[in-house]
């Protein structure tokens, strides 16, 4: 069994890789979206089939991944991104062909979506996730501590203002000393 370390290494190695075979097709077809007027013509439907295949191709290798654990949500989020955009494109190529070129601006919007759904479930991907840290459950605190505090800042205010009216320095130095042991052991 490979280390949790040599997993994630790999996996990220992999995505890695998807993506920068990926990322050229993306902005291709990203270039696309943004002029459809560029899918009249036989030469750029016939260059969306080729990214078509191209985010097949990328989805099915997404699938083959084996993610680390705490991954698996965002690699999933990823594959079904991938799957979602080679269909709006599918979708997008059919309705050309059936319909004409003005058929793209009906599927446009979802297109450009499924692209971008791409890039952001790869960028919840690479974002960085801080480790969950598991704080052990702090025990019941008792008040033994803070009773014990009252009860010293109590009798050394006592004392203290006892020896200020009286006089005896003895009794006003211990009313002080009892008060800042309280806050001793409070804390």
């Amino acid at each position: 069994m490979a280390p949790v370390g040599g997993v994630g290494e790999r996996y990220a190695t992999q995505v890695g890789a998807l993506w920068s075979g990926l990322a050229r097709t993306l902005f291709e077809l990203e270039q696309l979206a943004a002029d459809p007027v560029q899918l009249e013509d036989e030469e750029s439907l016939e260059l969306v089939r080729r990214l078509q295949y191209q985010l097949h191709s990328a989805s099915e290798r997404a699938y083959g991944f084996a993610p680390p654990a705490g991954i698996e949500p965002v690699h999933v989020e990823l594959a079904a991104a991938l799957a979602g955009a080679r269909d709006a494109t599918a979708e997008l190529l059919d309705a050309v062909e059936d319909d004409g070129a003005d058929a793209t601006l009906l599927f446009l919007h979802e297109w450009r979506g499924a692209l971008f759904r791409v890039r952001l479930a790869r960028l919840r991907l690479t974002a960085p996730t801080t480790p969950s840290e598991e704080h052990e459950p702090e025990p019941p605190r008792s008040l033994r501590r803070p009773l014990v505090a009252f009860a010293l800042t109590l009798a050394g205010s006592i004392a203290f203002a006892g020896g200020a009216v009286s006089g005896p320095w003895a009794l006003w130095a211990a009313g002080l000393v009892a008060v800042c042991a309280s806050l001793l052991i409070y804390k």
